[in-house]
């Protein structure tokens, strides 16, 4: 059986007829040419597929888009129309300065979950790693990082990096809702790359 849905991708409405089987994932993709989500075990174990889903973080592979008919949907390549002035999202440039990546693949799925959980901890969404007395918004830390990206996986093994880019973001979001400037680039003491590599790999000699 066939539907026809309307989603709101990266800002851009888009109407559509689908299979009420098909994912969100697969109309992105292969409907509406929307690559940046990836399409890595189709089980919702990677997490390479993450979007956001009315600005929730969700597994696009796992998700039929028909009970989503009228949800706004933002890929990674669309967080950066939600910064003014044509600049990066916080968490892409701390992905880029941070060295958060290597072969990629993941990355779009990454920067999504990333940007979710730092609303998620601004809300103060608990996770199994948060201490049950705090109060308010919740402070990422190392810990709280891992435990709310674990659902992402990482075959190259840039798990060091990418605590360190979400701790960034982080930091740049928690100052922007105070009013304060951005923060310099952290200090990333447990990253023995991120020093070395300030730039994206491709723009080095």
């Amino acid at each position: 059986m066939d539907a026809e849905i309307t989603l709101q991708v990266d800002g851009s409405e888009r109407t559509l007829t689908v299979d009420t089987r098909t994912t969100v994932l697969d109309a992105l993709r292969d409907r509406l040419g929307v690559t940046s989500p990836k399409k890595g075990c189709d089980h919702g174990q990677c997490g390479a597929c993450t979007v956001l889903l009315d600005g929730r973080r969700a597994n696009s592979c796992l998700t039929l888009a028909v009970a989503h008919d009228g949800a706004e949907v933002i890929t990674a390549e669309g967080l950066a129309d939600v910064v003014p002035d044509g600049h990066l999202h916080p968490v892409q440039q701390a992905f880029l300065e941070q060295d958060g990546f290597q072969c990629g693949y993941c990355t779009p799925g990454q920067i999504c979950s990333a940007a979710g959980i730092i609303e998620e901890a601004a809300a103060g969404h608990p996770s199994t790693a948060t201490d049950p007395a705090a109060e308010g918004g919740i402070d990422l830390t190392d810990n709280e990082i891992r435990e709310r990206m674990s659902g992402n996986l990482c075959r190259c093994g840039a798990y060091v990096n990418i605590v360190a880019a979400v701790r960034q973001a982080a930091e740049a979001a928690a100052s922007l809702r105070k009013g304060l400037p951005d923060p310099a680039e952290p200090a990333v003491p447990d990253s023995p790359t991120a020093a070395s590599m300030p730039s994206h790999p491709e723009d080095r000699s």
